[in-house]
């Protein structure tokens, strides 16, 4: 299945969308999904495995995962441990702050996955602690509903991002900490390879080769490691790397649809509009709508 845009209706004035404690099931979660808010998942028990990017993790209790936007992304809970989860997702400008005269931004730890590609943040029992404790004021704020909530919400959010930006920039610690390998080698490899070369003609038969597996093989274990397709994942990789030059450069649409790898410039829109969710002139104009 080709990824989606997931839209999170919300409020402009109040950009952020919460679920708490929902316990996933395979028949539940939702297809490959990309989206420009960032996004917190904890998970409060069970077991799955998280697709995020071109890694494979593990998830288990205290599990905690910073997906920057425009990250492709997919949980596969476990059929017999389902897991529950806690996800946040808000708008960046949601928690803009003044600089205070201190390098610091409640983003860096989004920053730091998205620079390191490792989405998985270890958790130390306090942060686990803190982190149960502000999700549940978090729930009682928005159930509650009373006068501030909005403000009462965010500055909880932003005790969460503190939180988190302390443990993951300790020396010796947090996003830079290696990832267990799971999948075969060749698997892995091939999502990097991908990565590597996204804009180039590649396709099933190229990268199957260069695993030394059939194609057909290739492609049903492709499937159902990542949830996609061959050919649906590589044109979500162009299409993210468009919606980043849009943003990034003044360079004309015909051209960044060249650079990312699309022969004709009627096939960039279509699937720019079906996976992005709108036109490329639109994500330039108002890209975290």
């Amino acid at each position: 299945m080709k990824p989606i845009f997931k839209p999170l209706n919300a409020s402009p004035a109040f950009p952020f969308s919460f679920v708490y404690r929902d316990t996933k099931t395979k028949q539940r979660e939702l297809p490959d999904h990309l989206h420009d808010w960032y996004e917190m998942v904890y998970v409060h028990d069970g077991k799955g495995t998280f697709f995020i990017d071109s890694t494979f993790y593990d998830m288990h209790a205290g599990s905690l995962f910073l997906i920057p936007g425009n990250t492709i992304h997919r949980a596969f809970p476990d059929t017999a441990d389902p897991v529950t989860s806690t996800a946040l997702f808000f708008n960046p400008a949601l928690v803009q702050a003044r600089p205070l005269g201190e390098p610091f931004s409640y983003l860096q730890c989004f920053d730091r996955s998205r620079l390191s590609r490792l989405y998985r943040l270890p958790c130390s029992p306090a942060l686990m602690a803190g982190f149960e404790q502000i999700l549940r004021e978090i729930d009682e704020e928005l159930r509650a509903s009373q006068m501030g909530m909005r403000h009462a919400v965010t500055l909880l959010i932003q005790r969460l991002l503190l939180s988190v930006n302390r443990e993951s920039g300790t020396a010796g610690r947090g996003q830079h900490t290696a990832t267990p390998a799971i999948g075969p080698r060749w698997m892995r490899e091939a999502l990097l390879f991908i990565d590597e070369h996204y804009a180039e003609d590649i396709g099933l038969r190229e990268l199957s080769k260069r695993a030394s597996v059939s194609p057909a093989h290739f492609s049903r274990l492709f499937k159902q490691m990542t949830g996609m397709n061959v050919t649906g994942f590589i044109a979500a990789k162009r299409i993210v790397k468009a919606k980043e030059m849009l943003l990034a450069t003044d360079h004309g649409v015909a051209r960044i649809a060249a650079e990312c790898g699309f022969e004709s410039l009627p096939h960039f829109h279509r699937l720019f509009k079906r996976i992005a969710g709108g036109t490329p002139a639109a994500y330039r104009r108002s890209p975290l709508l």
